[in-house]
Parts: C-alpha cells; sequence; structure tokens
C-alpha cells in the first residue's frame, strides 16, 4: 500500500469537490480516525496511508449521492491517487453501493468507522459538552439500540463492520471513541474556518 499524493494534495482535492462544512468534518474526522487506528493496531509505518484513505473515502458523495463509490475512482485518478488506495476508496462502501469487497485490515477498520463515527458524532451533539472527551460506549450502545437516533446511521453496517473485524460490538464503540478524542480538538479548530 503506497501514497501518491501527500496529505496536502488530498485534502486539496476533497475541497474541489466538497464545500459542505458537513462533509468537510466528516473527512476529517474519519481521516484522524483512521489514523489513530494504524498506530493503535500496529501500522504505524501506514499511518498516512490510512489517514490519506480516510480523508478521501467520500470524494464523490456530496456531488454525486445516488452514484457514490462509483464516480470515486475517476476524481481520486484525477488527483494522481494509487489504484491501492483507490480500491481501499471504494470497499468501504461494500454492498451499499460498491462490489469492491474490504481486503485488507485497513479496509474493515474503514468499512466499521466511517458509519459508527457518524453516530457517535450524533449522540456528542446532544450530550451538554458537546463532545466525545466525556462519552462512554455505554452511552453509544443506547443511541445504538435507539432506531430513531440517527436512523441515517445504519446499525447493520455497524454490525457487520465489528463482525469482518472479528471485534465485539462494544469494542468498536470503546475504540472508536477514543479515536474520535485523538482529533476532536485538531478538526474544530480546522472548522472554525467555515464558520467564521
Amino acid at each position: 500500500m503506497e501514497n501518491k499524493i501527500t496529505r496536502e494534495e488530498a485534502f486539496t482535492l476533497l475541497k474541489k469537490y466538497n464545500k459542505e462544512p458537513f462533509h468537510i468534518q466528516h473527512a476529517l474526522t474519519v481521516e484522524g480516525v483512521m489514523r489513530w487506528y494504524a498506530n493503535e493496531l500496529g501500522y504505524q509505518e501506514e499511518a498516512e496511508y490510512w489517514a490519506i484513505t480516510g480523508l478521501l473515502h467520500d470524494i464523490d458523495f456530496e456531488l454525486y449521492p445516488e452514484e457514490h463509490c462509483k464516480k470515486a475512482p475517476a476524481l481520486l485518478r484525477e488527483g494522481h491517487v494509487g489504484e491501492d488506495m483507490i480500491h481501499s476508496v471504494c470497499s468501504h462502501g461494500f454492498g451499499i453501493c460498491s462490489d469492491v469487497e474490504p481486503e485488507h485490515e485497513m479496509e474493515k477498520v474503514l468499512f466499521a468507522a466511517d458509519e459508527l463515527t457518524g453516530l457517535i458524532g450524533a449522540a456528542a451533539l446532544m450530550r451538554p459538552s458537546k463532545s466525545v472527551m466525556d462519552m462512554e460506549a455505554s452511552s453509544v450502545k443506547k443511541k445504538f439500540k435507539d432506531k430513531k437516533f440517527a436512523a441515517g446511521c445504519s446499525r447493520d453496517i455497524i454490525r457487520q463492520g465489528a463482525e469482518n473485524l472479528g471485534w465485539e460490538l462494544n469494542d468498536l464503540f470503546e475504540k472508536t471513541i477514543l479515536a474520535m478524542r485523538s482529533c476532536e480538538e485538531s478538526i474544530g479548530r480546522e472548522m472554525e474556518k467555515y464558520h467564521s
């Protein structure tokens, strides 16, 4: 798995096709979460690759929601992204909007964590702190069981994601909360530019 582009080039490419602050924030969150997981799971040398894949995973979603993961390869190739990373990006939509299967552990983490960051992020906004810093897995578990809460976040995908990794759901919740804590502050600073 090799990086063909720098983080800066990747962020510029993302912003070319994504203008919505919500989508930028989601991309930055998944980037930070993927970087944390790479370091946590023993892939320190590949942390940048994991992070950039996380940053670019939804590159086509804002402009082409109906063709998500189908438009991505062309947009990514235009930005000189390597084929490994294109495969990784497309694999996060497996069984939903893509037939590219997650193979590497990194792709399985992306598949599982992408959807879950949405649920955890929505749960954080309900807290007085508006933060994941004081959030526990038990409160995510409650929200997970409440199908009306953040209904757009597929519980099946999150379950399937944990299964693909051979993890308990609770492990996935706990790890992803820690991963989101690791980048919450830097994302907050980055997002101030969009709200000022």
